[in-house]
């Protein structure tokens, strides 16, 4: 008979920053290390998954291999280059000199672009 591969827990914490602290053979060992960051990181008690822990230390002592806490870093947003909208009665060629005129910085990125490719 195979052996079943048992399921790792995750902990995450999340608040203004977002952590990861690393993987788990269960979750209880999942959830104390949740609760030993929550110490580290200062958070209210009231996130704590054991309320009973009493002090860091004691955190500390219920996870003997540690934890390593990561920051992860979100993505910033990035803006949507506009879309060149033709609107009725306008020719083609209006309407991108229109859109040169309300966006002239991705006109100038475009034509860098260019540049570089002939200079190639």
């Amino acid at each position: 008979m195979a052996s079943k591969k048992t399921l790792k827990g995750k902990s995450g914490f999340f608040g203004m920053r977002r952590w990861w602290i690393d993987t788990y053979p269960s979750a209880h060992e999942a959830a104390r290390a949740y609760d030993m960051a929550v110490w580290r990181v200062e958070r209210p008690r009231e996130h704590l998954n054991f309320p009973e822990i009493e002090s860091r230390v004691e955190a500390e002592m219920l996870v003997p291999q540690g934890i390593k806490m990561k920051e992860i870093t979100m993505k910033k947003k990035t803006t949507k280059k506009p879309s060149v909208v033709v609107n009725a009665g306008e020719t083609d060629e209006e309407a991108m000199a229109r859109f040169a005129r309300e966006h002239p910085e991705y006109v100038h990125a475009d034509l860098e672009h260019y540049w570089k490719r002939e200079a190639e």
